[in-house]
């Protein structure tokens, strides 16, 4: 049984504006897919191409919307849902195209003029950032290697001084028990000589 969609006299402009659409959407497809993997100027190229075929598919996607108007009612629920599916299907193609096209200007304003879309422009741009990083995590390094050395030399400086403390406080010590010493000394030798005086006042 034939379509009544497809046989009816206002419904062959739709048809025809749905079939070219579709190889439109097709070759967009196409270069999307080309322009994820190009680079530099081939991809810029390839970015334009996209561009040209997707307003071609608007184009062709408001043709149909204004041709459905002319189909019967009977038969128009069944162009309005193939429209709101074309619809949809372009609206994915042309948010993939704008992602595709604002990666580039990301980059541009993550890296600034250092960056390009071509390869070996790239890779200097990435050597150059790689050395800078490489500066940065030498002088880093080499600032922590300061700040230990100062760490240590203020922990020597602590240990010094508890140690000069300690031999001056040992020292004190050591002059004190040599004064009580020689006091000692003293008393001894004033008891030897009492000690002697009895002796002697005892055999006289």
């Amino acid at each position: 049984m034939a379509n009544h969609l497809d046989t009816d006299a206002g419904s062959e402009l739709f048809s025809n504006y749905e079939a070219e659409l579709k190889l439109v959407q097709a070759d967009l497809n196409q270069k999307l897919d080309q322009v994820e993997e190009l680079a530099g100027e081939e991809r810029k190229s390839a970015l334009r191409g996209a561009e040209r075929a997707l307003d071609e598919a608007k184009e062709l996607l408001d043709q149909m919307n204004l041709e459905k108007a002319n189909i019967p009612t009977s038969t128009r629920s069944k162009a309005n849902q193939k429209y709101r599916n074309a619809q949809t299907d372009i609206d994915t193609l042309s948010r993939r195209l704008k992602t595709l096209a604002q990666q580039s200007s990301d980059r541009k304003a993550l890296f600034g003029d250092r960056y390009t879309d071509d390869p070996d422009s790239r890779d200097a741009a990435l050597e150059q950032r790689q050395q800078l990083l490489s500066g940065t995590d030498r002088l880093g390094r080499s600032s922590q290697r300061l700040r230990d050395s100062q760490r240590v030399a203020l922990e020597t400086e602590a240990i010094g001084a508890s140690t000069l403390a300690d031999l001056h406080q040992q020292r004190n010590v050591i002059e004190h028990t040599h004064q009580n010493l020689q006091q000692s000394e003293g008393y001894v030798d004033r008891s030897v000589k009492t000690l002697r005086g009895m002796a002697r006042s005892k055999f006289r």
